[in-house]
């Protein structure tokens, strides 16, 4: 791992992808963007996630990655704090659940939850509108002002809709699918692209490696720690 003026930068040198697929996986992804599918069984991942309970009651879990350049949790664009779980929802039911937590509560969720309830409009019927907002911000370290003070979630997504542009910049990608959504927001040709994953249990068990790597790499910067 090195450091310059800028960015923390890993690289990895890696001998035996199929020792330790679910450790690596995401890593070696080389297309955007991750696949799409869904699946019933079962998934299951020994990674420490940080967690923003709302009132999901039912077996899966919403997770959400995000890899920026310098993540407002630490500062860094590696080592983050872990991914965000959202226990008891799949990915349709997110976007009513974030909307209806109490504005207090809210205010002690990690960064990433708090931003994405901001995103979240009043008659958004699932996450996509989210994310296609999310694509639109400018900057480097797009965030609406008071997020961190803020609670009432009106307010705060009209602090999001203020100078939203209308459209993202051309290199910006979005993928929605059922179960998984995903970023790459174009921040300019010197920092790249801010990649957002907010993805369930469903797709997670129709790509366990993929899910658990990515999972990992929210945690660590080594995908071999722990």
């Amino acid at each position: 791992m090195r450091t310059d003026d800028e960015v923390d930068l890993a690289y990895y040198f890696i001998e035996d992808v199929a020792a330790a697929p679910d450790r690596v996986a995401f890593l070696l992804w080389d297309e955007w963007p991750l696949p799409a599918g869904a699946s019933d069984a079962a998934f299951d991942h020994d990674v420490p996630v940080q967690t923003a309970r709302t009132a999901g009651a039912g077996p899966d879990c919403v997770y959400s990655v995000r890899t920026c350049w310098q993540h407002p949790g630490t500062g860094t664009n590696l080592d983050l704090a872990g991914a965000v779980a959202f226990p008891g929802l799949t990915l349709p039911e997110l976007a009513g659940h974030l909307r209806d937590v109490a504005d207090p509560e809210a205010l002690g969720w990690p960064h990433d939850a708090r931003l994405l309830r901001a995103l979240v409009g009043p008659r958004d019927g699932d996450i996509w509108p989210a994310m296609e907002r999310f694509a639109r911000l400018g900057g480097y370290d797009p965030e609406p002002a008071g997020i961190d003070t803020v609670a009432e979630h009106d307010l705060i997504h009209q602090r999001v809709l203020k100078d939203l542009p209308a459209e993202p910049l051309a290199a910006t990608r979005v993928s929605l699918d059922p179960h998984i959504a995903q970023v790459a927001r174009h921040i300019d040709s010197f920092f790249g692209f801010d990649q957002w994953f907010v993805f369930d249990t469903r797709w997670a068990a129709a790509h366990p490696d993929l899910a658990r790597s990515l999972l990992r790499y929210a945690a660590h910067w080594d995908p071999f720690d722990g």
